[in-house]
């Protein structure tokens, strides 16, 4: 008689190690690794190059930046009031007892009023964050120029920006240009991010940046809107009924992020708010 057969055991395979296990365990330890090490498909010199040139910005922007004392005097006196008092801070007024406001949207004068809140009146606490603004645009630059092309060209594109003297005048000074040229940057940014996907959420975030544009200098932050918009219409890889529905949900999003603080100062009692600077009858519109 033969026996019957026995059932053997089944082979114990290795686990097949998932998307996240192969990204690392998303620790404090592997995101310094990312940072430093960049995308994978990038040189490995390309993030430490960029890390360093970043760095060599900053330093260049901040050698003697007391040197333009408090800049442009118009706008560090309505830095200062914001720093002593909400109020101003919100409209942006000139003074702290709210007489009048700049002739602009206050945005420009927010970043520098928390530094000043934070650490005091000086000339370092005014336009130390226009040069942090100029470290975050050449980030950007790079994001959008890599993307498009190669780590490479995003480098030299940082050391283009970081050498060119009207940038640096600008991101050492403390007119509204520096966050409004950070503004515009991200836009194009996200222009191109929806561009690859016809990814809406892009171009809303696009629609964000230019209504955050527009309080920091009014209509200026208009100008790059034409060819972005026509090009999402005629480029965007998804249906013409998609891509204009897309731009629109993009314009709801300019005029909430730049509505809001109009809406706000339009609907305040004139009497208890300072009167708005450039205007004939004491309104924005």
């Amino acid at each position: 008689m033969t026996e019957p057969a026995v059932p053997s055991a089944p082979v114990p395979t290795a686990p097949v190690p998932t998307a996240s296990r192969r990204r690392g365990s998303g620790g404090p330890g592997d995101l310094v690794r990312r940072l430093w090490r960049g995308r994978v498909d990038d040189p490995p010199s390309a993030r430490p190059l960029l890390l360093a040139l970043l760095a060599v910005t900053a330093a260049l922007y901040l050698w003697n930046l007391s040197a333009s004392g408090y800049a442009n005097s118009f706008y560090s006196a309505a830095v200062q009031a914001g720093s002593e008092s909400w109020k101003a801070f919100f409209f942006g007024s000139s003074d702290a007892a709210n007489a009048i406001t700049v002739d602009k949207p206050p945005a420009a004068l927010w970043p520098m009023a928390l530094s000043v809140r934070l650490f005091g009146l000086g000339s370092w606490q005014i336009l130390v964050p226009e040069v942090l603004m100029a470290v975050a645009t050449a980030a950007v630059l790079y994001a959008a120029v890599r993307r498009r092309f190669s780590a490479a060209a995003g480098l030299i594109t940082v050391t283009v920006f970081a050498l060119t003297p009207v940038a640096a005048l600008m991101f050492r000074f403390n007119n509204p240009d520096a966050l409004l040229a950070l503004l515009m940057t991200v836009t194009v940014y996200c222009v191109l991010r929806a561009l690859e996907h016809a990814r809406t959420k892009w171009l809303v975030w696009a629609g964000v940046a230019v209504g955050l544009a527009f309080l920091t200098k009014t209509l200026q932050a208009f100008l790059i809107l034409p060819p972005l918009a026509v090009l999402y219409a005629v480029c965007a890889p998804t249906r013409v009924r998609r891509r204009l529905g897309q731009l629109g949900l993009a314009a709801v999003a300019l005029v909430v992020s730049g509505g809001w603080w109009v809406a706000i100062v339009e609907l305040w009692p004139a009497s208890s708010r300072p009167y708005i600077g450039g205007s004939q009858n004491n309104s924005f519109l």
